[in-house]
């Protein structure tokens, strides 16, 4: 999957701030031989906001890179600048879910743990649109209508020439909490057992037997990157999200995962009890 422009900023980021700390220099010294400030060296430093090429490349050139791997860092500076779809939307959307959309259209992996609700890249548009009327209780209808056409319009990366690989562990409650009613629901639970059949999604299911498990804290989702530095966490928060990327947050809910899937139904019987559950609703 080539690198998209989130991908690139931060890629570039760490790349930068790794040649400086080989040259042994400050961000100060580092910004005053290329003529830009401390402040600006560290925010290309930290992946915040863009970049300039030419001042890339004239540091490359102050760190001794070689010349792959300066033409390499170019690149990225002028690749960062690239759009998604989403950024030519009439309406606006929220800034947690911009940073969503930019993240998930570059990811490689993306492993969801989802007790509340069917993760939003496997819902249907009705059980979407169920979940929007309750959780945004005093937005209007057209606002409801065009944050499920986002939601829906993001389910095309399953389908995709190289699509990530999507695996769920989904609490037995999220399957069995009625959201827009018992047809709503009979259609959604059919959705996932037809959507498990892609190559590129797993389901799993976490049965109330496991009991207390390795994430009671909440649902959450670890979008993985081409490499393990630029993954990223995603947790649900009233009102928006919350997006953590410190190696310690990064282990404790990569372990956490891990756990989740060890817990969990393995996939014949997960799906076995989705169809029960459907045919029960």
């Amino acid at each position: 999957m080539p690198a998209g422009p989130t991908t690139r900023r931060r890629q570039l980021g760490a790349d930068l701030r790794r040649l400086r700390e080989l040259k042994g220099l400050t961000l100060e010294e580092a910004g005053a031989r290329v003529g830009i400030s401390k402040a600006t060296l560290s925010r290309y430093e930290t992946k915040e906001g863009s970049v300039k090429w030419p001042a890339v490349d004239a540091l490359c050139r102050e760190y001794a890179a070689s010349d792959a791997e300066r033409l390499a860092l170019v690149d990225l500076a002028k690749g960062a600048k690239i759009q998604g779809w989403w950024r030519s939307l009439a309406d606006p959307i929220p800034e947690s879910m911009n940073l969503m959309l930019t993240l998930e259209d570059e990811v490689v992996r993306e492993d969801h743990y989802a007790c509340m609700y069917i993760p939003g890249l496997l819902q249907t548009r009705s059980y979407a649109e169920a979940v929007h009327r309750a959780s945004e209780m005093r937005c209007a209808e057209r606002e409801v209508q065009h944050m499920v056409d986002i939601r829906i319009k993001r389910q095309e990366l399953l389908q995709r020439e190289d699509p990530p690989h999507v695996w769920c562990v989904i609490d037995e409650a999220a399957l069995r909490r009625s959201v827009g009613g018992r047809a709503v629901m009979h259609e959604q639970l059919r959705h996932l057992l037809i959507t498990s059949e892609l190559p590129n999604v797993t389901i799993q299911v976490l049965p109330f037997s496991t009991g207390a498990h390795a994430a009671a804290v909440g649902s959450f989702v670890v979008l993985g990157g081409q490499t393990p530095e630029l993954d990223v966490v995603y947790v649900d928060i009233l009102g928006g999200g919350l997006f953590m990327e410190k190696p310690e947050e990064l282990e404790r809910y990569r372990l956490a995962f891990q756990y989740l899937r060890a817990q969990a139904l393995d996939l014949e019987a997960s799906l076995a009890l989705i169809q029960r559950i459907s045919e029960e609703s």
